[in-house]
């Protein structure tokens, strides 16, 4: 399996002096193509800086990060946005829509704003895949709230991105509409070879996942493969996520 993602040595420290805080401490990870890992921690424990680094949303202080075969670390701002909008699709909790487009409009944004045109069997594709077929001409506030995390979902993957990565993608969610979403982010890593990489606080949803990375502190301080919800929970207690 090819590494999609690779950080090596990674740190990311904020502020200077006494009043610096570490959020990663020299963390290494690989993301192989075509595979669905969970990141969890306690608060505090550096895994949105981890998401936000993998990204190319937030630059490290030290260390190296590759997206395939480019590196991030030294790149300027309008370079991380021209690859961010080509090669990278996020799903937020909050689902930022813009209410004033369309489902379809929404969805093809990335592609607008690149300058690029839909490929329109592919856009077809995607809305059957993620179950909007017959609602492309709808605006957000006439979906619910599991539509609306599907538009974004189908907004991440109409640029065939590298990696999907997704922040807290059910936070706002009810636990059953929680669980559609996290069958269809299944879905698109087994039926289409995405790969997905998903900062959660619960462990049902991160027993959809591959893999699950652990974060203390800044730092990797566990990982577990074919992760179950029950042993999350055990693991994150063991953490002092919760008792």
């Amino acid at each position: 399996m090819t590494d999609v993602v690779r950080l090596d040595a990674v740190s990311k420290v904020y502020g200077k002096g006494q009043s610096a805080v570490a959020a990663l401490r020299e963390v290494s990870a690989s993301i192989g193509g075509g595979s669905f890992t969970a990141v969890m921690g306690p608060s505090g424990s550096g895994k949105s800086t981890f998401l936000h680094c993998a990204a190319g949303l937030d630059v490290p202080s030290s260390g190296s990060i590759r997206l395939g075969g480019t590196e991030l670390a030294n790149m300027s701002e309008t370079q991380l946005t021209e690859l961010r909008r080509q090669r990278v699709g996020f799903v937020f909790q909050a689902f930022n829509l813009v209410s004033s487009l369309t489902v379809a409009e929404n969805i093809t944004l990335p592609l607008r704003l690149a300058g690029a045109k839909a490929d329109p069997a592919w856009l077809a594709e995607i809305v059957r895949r993620v179950g909007l077929t017959g609602r492309t001409e709808r605006r957000p506030a006439q979906l619910s709230g599991g539509q609306q995390q599907r538009v974004a979902i189908a907004r991440a993957l109409v640029t065939r991105p590298e990696v999907v990565f997704g922040d807290e993608p059910t936070g706002a969610l009810d636990t059953m509409t929680a669980r559609e979403v996290l069958k269809l982010l299944r879905e698109v890593v087994d039926s289409l070879g995405q790969t997905v990489v998903m900062v959660t606080h619960d462990p049902v949803a991160a027993s959809y996942a591959d893999s699950v990375l652990f974060l203390a502190d800044g730092r990797i301080v566990d990982a577990m493969s074919a992760p179950s919800a029950d042993k999350v929970a055990e693991r994150m207690t063991r953490l002092g996520a919760w008792k």
